[in-house]
């Protein structure tokens, strides 16, 4: 629940109205494509997991198969990546309670949420979960709802299929589902976590079990709401000033369901926001514990929370705030194409470390391992060079140019960081 709350968070209920401006109905498409790379990373991550189960997941696992600094920008980019994730989810939050309170101001609504974030987070572990839990069931049983109200609504003709209307299902040409892959991948950030979250799990068969349910649930979701949205609405109606999942039933003139699944999209950006801020604080821990982090990072409280881990992850929080002040128009996109670059770069090391990993293991370890990943290493390279191609065409997306403008700078200063990290490590 974990993985699933941190991934139906903004970028599925309000994020994917960026990627049906870009592609349109052929967002179906993105989808598809979409959810044949996060398959082939989260079981290659799984696969790992499930062989050497550790808080810090990838990280540990990069520092294990490749060298010191892909485990360290893995860690530290993933962390960047999720801290500004947690200002999406609350700006997102912000521009949902719009909907019932225009005239409040949105760092009203940030700074509110954050406290309650921070009391569950400074809590128990167990705590942490049981709340996640509840959150990511609201949002599958709700998102399952609108499936199927969605599609009585085409099926029923109480509202026109806009498939093929507007300009047709591939509006701005062949390209279009291909750039519009960066929003989408956004959406499947979160599958990581069940590794991420492996080292407090109950047994290695956990592990497995949460890995495929997880990014089932996921996959069904994803392609379902999108093929009913699409449906519904005319794909140049969607945008980002409101959730689409709204908009649907405003469109099909369901007025009562819409202020319910308005609430449903406001519990599932708090979900996302609980979901990051626990794997960037075991992040953080992990980081600590390999001594490229202060140690007091590493400490825990009473009730088992690394607290000082959760209060530096918090740091989102002031980037919410920021961001909606300077920008407010254009903050959640900007957002989700930074929080991308840190997003992406740890699934390509997650990926070369399993390449890298299968090469040391002989064909009886790899049939002994507790979970395997289908198409093994020659699936990782076909994913690896994906992603690197889908980053690149961000620059030809005007929405999500950020994340190619930024991407070399993110390295080269995470790359400097390892090296003032390393230096003083050796120093200590």
């Amino acid at each position: 629940m974990v993985a699933i709350g941190g991934s139906i968070g903004t970028g599925l209920l309000l994020g994917s109205g960026a990627a049906v401006q870009i592609a349109g109905p052929g967002v179906i498409l993105s989808y598809i494509l979409g959810a044949l790379i996060a398959f082939t990373v989260t079981t290659a991550l799984g696969e790992m997991s499930s062989l050497h189960p550790a808080a810090g997941s990838f990280g540990v696992y990069a520092d294990k198969y490749l060298n010191r600094w892909a485990g360290f920008i893995s860690r530290y980019g993933y962390w960047f990546s999720l801290v500004i994730a947690i200002s999406g989810e609350l700006v997102a939050s912000a521009t949902y309670m719009r909907y019932w309170f225009p005239h409040i101001p949105a760092a009203a609504w940030i700074a509110g949420f954050a406290t309650l974030l921070l009391i569950i987070n400074l809590g128990a572990v167990h705590t942490v979960g049981s709340f996640e839990y509840w959150f990511a069931m609201i949002k599958v049983v709700a998102i399952a709802a609108f499936i199927l109200i969605g599609a009585g609504l085409l099926l029923g003709g109480r509202a026109q299929a806009h498939y093929t209307t507007d300009g047709g299902f591939l509006p701005h040409g062949a390209a279009g589902p291909l750039l519009a892959l960066p929003f989408v991948l956004f959406n499947f950030l979160g599958t990581e976590m069940v590794a991420i979250s492996s080292g407090e799990a109950r047994s290695t068969s956990d592990i497995v079990r949460a890995t495929y349910i997880s990014l089932s649930v996921l996959t069904f979701v994803y392609l379902c709401a999108s093929a009913v949205l699409v449906g519904v609405v005319p794909w140049n109606l969607v945008g980002v000033g409101q959730s689409p999942f709204v908009t649907v039933f405003e469109v099909a003139h369901v007025p009562a369901i819409s202020l319910v699944m308005n609430f449903v999209v406001l519990t599932a950006a708090l979900s996302g926001a609980n979901a990051a801020l626990y794997v960037t604080s075991r992040m953080l821990y992990s980081l600590a514990e390999s001594g490229y982090a202060p140690a007091r990072l590493a400490q825990l409280s009473a009730k088992g929370s690394p607290r000082n881990a959760v209060l530096l992850s918090a740091s989102g929080i002031v980037v919410a705030l920021v961001v909606q002040y300077v920008a407010p128009q254009n903050a959640f996109l900007y957002i989700i194409g930074a929080s991308l670059v840190g997003g992406m770069l740890a699934w390509c090391i997650a990926l070369t470390s399993h390449v890298a990993m299968r090469k040391r293991l002989s064909p009886e370890q790899v049939a002994a391992l507790p979970m395997r990943a289908p198409g093994g290493a020659a699936a990782s390279k076909v994913a690896f060079a994906a992603i690197v191609v889908i980053v690149l065409c961000t620059w030809w997306t005007p929405q999500a140019r950020i994340t190619i403008v930024s991407a070399g700078p993110y390295l080269f200063l995470l790359t400097v960081f390892y090296l003032m990290a390393k230096k003083a490590r050796s120093r200590n």
